[in-house]
């Protein structure tokens, strides 16, 4: 019977073993307390969350944003939550001198957090090619104006004072698996992806650390004007996942950043979806690479469960809309609807 059991533990502790051994980057730790913070997309929602927690752990925290006044109402806010006096910083992040002269004028960067982001839902066939174009500029360009700008003297500062930096990138669990409403989006975010695998093999190097965090809805001023326009069949589709808080969100995205954690999922779905989408992302923790390893096969399946659930409420719902159409034309005709 023991040597059953060991027969069949063994190859689960070889891959284990293995696994301490082969996974890049290595476990780094992230200190807030006295370094500088700046964060995009700071004035509300998550970015604002998340520059009060920097601020509460004694980091020096900026904030960038496009409206000076609602950078000056998150000052006050950060202020009255946690005494520290925040910079405002006021730039469009898809004017990429703005965002230089921005950067340049905040001084050294230990931690950069590129949040800000725009949620505009629509079919694209009905969509135009400017608002395509509106999100892409500020969702993943923006993003590359940010890091342009900010990366040498990133490097520079790592160098100086031994000590990592990181940089976060704010993408959306629609930036792991395409979502009806969402094509534009969904592009943008999934681009994100790319840019934070190939940036973090050009800057570990330097002891600069990527982290990737996707969250799912969250309750955001953002979210509020998404849900005006957003299509029917995206609302249904969003139902059968849960949403969070811009706090509850800001903590995760915080703990992830400070562990260097690659990927950083904020509630159970998004941890599912990490298993699922895991492919050649890289992984500090040999624990998780396990969890990945042996959850690849069942977290596929899973996925083509959501998938088949998916296609059914889109296929459920252009049933629907036929059927109106077809009463519209009866009546019209004044003729019995079968």
């Amino acid at each position: 019977m023991a040597s059953l059991f060991f027969l069949f533990i063994l190859p689960f502790v070889v891959v284990l073993v293995i696994l301490t051994v082969i996974v890049r980057p290595r476990p780094v730790r992230i200190p807030l307390k006295g370094r500088h913070v700046l964060i995009s997309g700071g004035s509300s929602g998550i970015g604002l969350a998340l520059a009060r927690r920097a601020a509460a752990e004694g980091a020096h925290v900026s904030i960038l944003a496009r409206d000076p006044d609602r950078l000056r109402d998150a000052c006050n806010a950060i202020r009255l939550a946690t005494g520290v006096e925040a910079a405002a910083l006021a730039a469009d992040v898809r004017d990429s001198e703005a965002v230089a002269c921005a950067l340049e004028a905040a001084g050294h960067i230990d931690v950069l957090v590129c949040n800000h982001g725009v949620f505009l839902p629509q079919e694209l066939d009905r969509q135009s090619l400017e608002e395509v174009r509106f999100t892409v500029e500020v969702n993943l360009m923006g993003t590359f104006h940010l890091i342009k700008a900010a990366l040498p003297a990133m490097k520079q500062r790592a160098k100086e004072s031994g000590l990592p930096a990181a940089i976060a990138i704010m993408s959306s669990q629609a930036g792991q698996v395409g979502v009806y409403g969402y094509t534009a989006y969904s592009a943008s975010k999934f681009g994100l992806r790319g840019l934070a695998e190939a940036l973090q093999h050009e800057v570990i190097a330097d002891n600069i650390h990527i982290t990737l965090i996707f969250p799912p809805d969250t309750e955001t001023p953002g979210l509020a004007e998404e849900r005006k326009r957003r299509p029917e069949v995206t609302n249904m589709i969003a139902a059968s996942s849960g949403g969070m808080n811009a706090d509850d969100v800001a903590q995760k995205a915080l703990h992830g950043l400070k562990s260097a954690q690659f990927v950083v999922p904020c509630n159970f779905e998004g941890t599912m979806l990490s298993i699922a989408t895991a492919g050649l992302s890289p992984q500090r923790s040999y624990l998780m690479a396990f969890v990945e390893v042996l959850g690849a096969g069942f977290m596929r399946f899973l996925g083509l469960c959501f998938q088949w659930n998916w296609f059914n409420i889109i296929d459920k719902w252009y049933t629907k809309k036929s059927m109106h159409l077809i009463e519209q034309v009866l009546s019209k005709l004044h003729l019995p609807s079968s």
